[in-house]
């Protein structure tokens, strides 16, 4: 159970108030925000598990059309990191190789004398691998290069070349717009991001919260007398704007790119794990405010409130994005 610094010497009310105008004053700073600034691809922290982030950054820069981020969208879409992964279509492995594919593109990438479909040591280069091949195959294709590699991922590099481009398959299309959304929360932001348009609404639905009890596992429904959890507070906040996150708090953290602590703007997620190298290991978000302080349902006893985000856990922070949030699998990783 996460300790947090509470608001202290201030009164309820008075401490709204604050607190108030530092949002307001902070969100209206981000309209003239603005992203720039351009360089090679590297990750954000902790997005990828401390135990392959090795294999990703070495293996995601293997040939132009491919990066370290792109590759790690594709490795969370197929097995949200999970090496045991095995889909109802027989796909194995945290890079999801059907065993025929697996046959002819598996690679000993650690040099023990086995291309092995279970070890990452093998399936994360041989992913990498595979997309460079299809790379080389749809070289010729105008348009994007890294689109078109993975539309040929998804569709056949035959597939890319007859259509000139990304081909008119809804599923291919789907497949290409999922992958660069979640490429964007793997990567180590390059300048500023761009403030969420969506923040403000996202905020003023967690402060009708403010004071109400916390509830473990609580989504707000009629039947928990609306209280909330962690998780299930900020999923709410965003559901109030038409973005769907998913429910649990590590999986929130690929919603969108991930601004520094000191870019964060009103509406940005921010995160505490117990590990501060692996995302996976995220136990609590907040929603924040501005001025050092969040939003957020801290544990049970406690009520919705604010809190300083400045605690020795303090992971990192999110910028949703309704793209980045729709790009998130289904599934619940690592279950």
């Amino acid at each position: 159970m996460r300790k947090v610094w509470v608001v202290g010497g201030i009164g309820f009310g008075v401490c709204l108030s604050f607190l108030a105008l530092l949002v307001v004053g902070t969100y209206s700073a981000a309209a003239g925000l603005a992203s720039s600034g351009a360089g090679a691809v590297g990750l954000a922290k902790g997005a990828v598990p401390a135990m392959y982030s090795p294999l990703v950054q070495k293996w995601g820069n293997l040939c132009p059309a491919l990066n370290p981020a792109m590759l790690a969208a594709q490795l969370y879409q197929e097995s949200g990191w999970d090496p045991n992964a095995k889909s109802p279509a027989n796909a194995l492995g945290i890079a999801q190789f059907i065993p025929g594919t697996w046959a002819t593109h598996g690679i000993d990438a650690n040099g023990d004398g086995k291309a092995d479909i279970w070890d990452p040591a093998d399936a994360i280069p041989s992913a990498a691998s595979y997309d460079c091949e299809l790379s080389k195959d749809v070289k010729s294709v105008p348009g994007d290069q890294s689109s078109n590699m993975l539309a040929a991922y998804n569709a056949g590099a035959y597939a890319v070349i007859k259509y000139g481009g990304v081909p008119p398959y809804s599923e291919t299309q789907g497949y290409v717009k999922t992958i660069r959304s979640l490429e964007k929360s793997f990567a180590a932001p390059v300048g500023r991001v761009q403030p969420s348009q969506q923040a403000a609404g996202a905020i003023y639905y967690a402060q009708q919260k403010l004071g109400t009890p916390y509830l473990w596992g609580g989504e707000g429904t009629p039947e928990q007398g609306g209280r909330f959890d962690c998780s299930g507070l900020t999923q709410a906040a965003y559901e109030s704007v038409g973005i769907t996150l998913p429910r649990v708090a590590n999986d929130q953290y690929n919603a969108g790119p991930h601004p520094a602590r000191n870019e964060l703007l009103p509406g940005d997620l921010v995160f505490f794990s117990t590990d501060l190298s692996n995302s996976r290991a995220i136990h609590h978000v907040g929603l924040y405010v501005g001025g050092g302080y969040m939003i957020n349902a801290p544990y049970t006893g406690a009520v919705i409130r604010f809190d300083k985000i400045d605690a020795p856990d303090y992971f990192g922070a999110t910028r949703v994005t309704k793209d980045g949030a729709a790009a998130l699998p289904s599934f619940k990783p690592g279950a």
